[in-house]
């Protein structure tokens, strides 16, 4: 096991030098560190010219635009505006479709055109894949599993030409964004304890949440 310096990463540095340069770097920063060779091959990612470089020029176009100022639903189609994205691919749990149908009625608002795709689509038992039955949510009766590989499939025969997730699964959400052909981002992060606002559990991990820092010895979730 390795120990000292070369364990320390981002979370352990309180300077922040790399956003502003106004302080010193510690002696363990991996982008001081970083191979040169790998900083200038991502450099050139970002000035060839080619999708990375237009969405990384999108990004930062409506971040200094709208700073503050935008909520997620208008950064995205902002976003999709820039990367001269129309054909908006939306991956939903079914258990968001209201929130979905409200999101689909704002993107054509706006001119755009997306295209929804379920979780459950395929309708697939999940014993299909070696899921047993006591494992299921209702135990005794068809449940379909969240298909997300699927849902990128779906829409990359679409052409879809950004792709956004709406409350997928922990897992369902890699999945997804492994599969698809289009850039991805995320509208709605699910959280079903905390209201999709996952965050919560951090903020309150002084006192509500204070068992998380203090797990039980040789228990995991």
């Amino acid at each position: 096991m390795t120990t000292g310096e070369d364990t320390l990463t981002c979370s352990d540095c309180g300077l922040v030098n790399c956003y502003r340069r106004d302080r010193q770097f510690p002696p363990f920063c991996q982008g001081e560190a970083a191979d040169p060779d790998l900083v200038g091959a991502v450099l050139d990612r970002y000035q060839d010219g080619g999708p990375d470089a237009i969405q990384a020029r999108a990004a930062i176009e409506v971040e200094g635009t709208y700073y503050g100022r935008l909520t997620r639903v208008e950064e995205i189609i902002a976003f999709a505006n820039r990367i001269g994205a129309v054909r908006i691919g939306i991956a939903t749990c079914v258990g968001l479709m209201a929130e979905t149908r409200v999101f689909v009625r704002i993107l054509k608002a706006h001119g755009l055109a997306p295209h929804t795709v379920i979780c459950k689509v395929g309708s697939v038992d999940k014993t299909r894949i070696g899921v047993p039955e006591s494992l299921k949510v209702q135990p005794g009766c068809h449940e379909a599993l969240c298909n997300p590989i699927l849902q990128a499939g779906l829409l990359n025969r679409r052409k879809t030409q950004l792709n956004v997730i709406v409350g997928l699964c922990v897992g369902h959400d890699s999945l997804f964004i492994k599969h698809s052909d289009a850039p991805v981002t995320t509208l709605i992060t699910k959280d079903r304890v905390l209201g999709h606002n996952p965050a919560a559990a951090l903020y309150t991990s002084g006192f509500y949440y204070k068992r998380l820092l203090n797990p039980e010895p040789g228990k995991k979730l």
